[in-house]
């Protein structure tokens, strides 16, 4: 059911790479990496999705009113 505890001293696959590759910064091997803002900069997320999109998933928006804010 789950991993098993290991009391928050797992080794991440992402440090085990930099250590192999000989990386001293952990940075130069995550495989997405995202800006200080969380934004990924190679798949351009987050974005809008245009109504067409939303229409095909059968995703509704219902945005407050700015008085209701």
């Amino acid at each position: 059911y789950g991993v098993p505890p290991h009391g928050g001293i797992a080794w991440g696959l992402d440090r085990v790479v930099a250590l192999l590759a000989g990386e001293p910064n952990i940075r130069e091997v995550i495989a997405f990496p995202k800006t200080q803002t969380g934004a990924d900069l190679m798949a351009g997320a987050p974005s809008a999705a245009d109504a067409r999109q939303l229409q095909e998933l059968f995703i509704e928006v219902d945005m407050p009113d700015e008085e209701e804010a």
